[in-house]
């Protein structure tokens, strides 16, 4: 039942990234904030519900990103939220994560798909700007919106995403 939650939970999250959000940020920043709350929750699934189903959650999330928000190509989206969650899933294997060690796992994830995003996006000559000026007008301004998301929401993700662990253990015990 937990992971209905949390696929119910992003798909709210999904859904507010497009239509809710781009209302409530100032017209000023518009362009330059980009939220990517979906893949906030994938990275919180890396780190405390598994690398398997972090990659299975960025892909799928990333392949509905692909073809409602970006129509220029389908896949950037989905293979880097999935490899992305998986890589972050094999960093915390053993490990449990604090607050401070999940919000720099958060912004450096993030930090690495934009990175990605926008050279793929050179690659392919979809972006003719510099990763200079990317950095500044929209990586960093998008980087703070998902750091303080992780940060506000730190303690429910990290919650839900434990509970259905204990959930899935106690089915496998039955």
């Amino acid at each position: 039942m937990s992971m209905n939650r949390i696929i119910l939970i992003m798909l709210l999250l999904f859904v507010m990234e497009g239509s809710l959000l781009p209302w409530l940020i100032p017209s000023g920043y518009g362009g330059r904030i980009i939220p990517h709350f979906v893949f906030v929750v994938v990275i919180f699934a890396s780190m405390y519900s598994g690398r398997h189903r972090a990659l299975m959650l960025g892909a799928g999330f990333g392949l509905l990103q692909d073809i409602v928000y970006y129509g220029h190509m389908l896949g950037p989206h989905t293979f880097m939220m999935g490899l992305i969650g998986y890589l972050a899933g094999i960093l915390f294997e053993r490990r449990r994560a604090t607050l401070l060690m999940a919000l720099s796992i958060v912004g450096m994830a993030c930090l690495l798909y934009d990175t990605a995003l926008y050279f793929i996006y050179r690659i392919f000559r979809i972006t003719n700007e510099t990763y200079a000026w990317a950095v500044l007008e929209y990586i960093l301004p998008s980087l703070f919106l998902q750091v303080a998301f992780a940060l506000t929401f730190y303690v429910p993700l990290r919650r839900l995403f434990e509970a259905g662990l204990q959930g899935n253990a106690d089915q496998e015990e039955e």
